[in-house]
């Protein structure tokens, strides 16, 4: 009988100890997905917004311009295929662009100034999405400046499309990280550790038990 009951609860913990390996390497394939779609491309267009300043009125501002400028060039470069053709369509339509932060600072009664760039000389500081540190430096992007442009900045990636990420909402890096940042950013997994420790535990478990 007691035999019985032992080999019952051991079929039982290995079918336990199966169920998480799979819950492990499922998450690990996820987690590798994720971090696969937020890789920048070497030849990449980004879209930067300085604030005027950090009060809650010229970030709302901010937000709202951001909003409006990247749901119209969302729709120009949604079907481009082309990093050149990405950049002549951006280049002709920065007027469009000036436009709607014109509308929006009107609609929402503000007089502040503002500013539309296009190139690939636009300061970018170090920052960090999940897993990955993205190096500060100048990269190819539209840089929108409202008013004195010292309040924090938002950014995203318009081409290829990444802007359904919030780059901009990303932590400062400590400077030392500066050299690690220049590399290809890297993964760090922890679920392999975790379920080996689970299945070492549950080996180890055994051995007592059956000792």
């Amino acid at each position: 009988m007691k035999h019985t009951k032992l080999a019952l609860i051991y079929m039982l913990l290995l079918f336990l100890g199966a169920n998480i390996s799979i819950t492990f390497k499922s998450a690990q394939a996820e987690g590798t997905q994720l971090n696969e779609q937020v890789m920048i491309p070497d030849e990449a267009i980004r879209l930067r917004i300085l604030a005027n300043s950090n009060s809650d009125e010229d970030q709302a501002l901010k937000e709202e311009i951001r909003d409006e400028v990247n749901k119209e060039i969302t729709n120009w470069v949604e079907e481009l295929t082309s990093i050149d053709a990405a950049r002549t369509l951006i280049q002709n339509r920065l007027p469009e662009i000036e436009t709607i932060v014109e509308r929006v600072l009107k609609e929402e009664n503000s007089n502040q100034s503002y500013k539309v760039d296009y190139g690939s000389g636009v300061k970018f500081p170090t920052k960090v999405y999940g897993e990955y540190v993205y190096p500060s430096g100048e990269y190819e992007a539209i840089l929108i400046s409202l008013g004195e442009a010292e309040g924090d900045n938002w950014w995203c990636v318009l081409f290829p499309p990444l802007c359904f990420l919030d780059f901009g909402n990303g932590e400062a890096v400590d400077p030392q990280l500066q050299e690690e940042a220049k590399e290809e950013p890297k993964i760090v997994v922890e679920e392999q550790e975790e379920e080996v420790e689970v299945k070492f535990f549950v080996v180890e478990w055994f051995s007592d038990l059956f000792s």
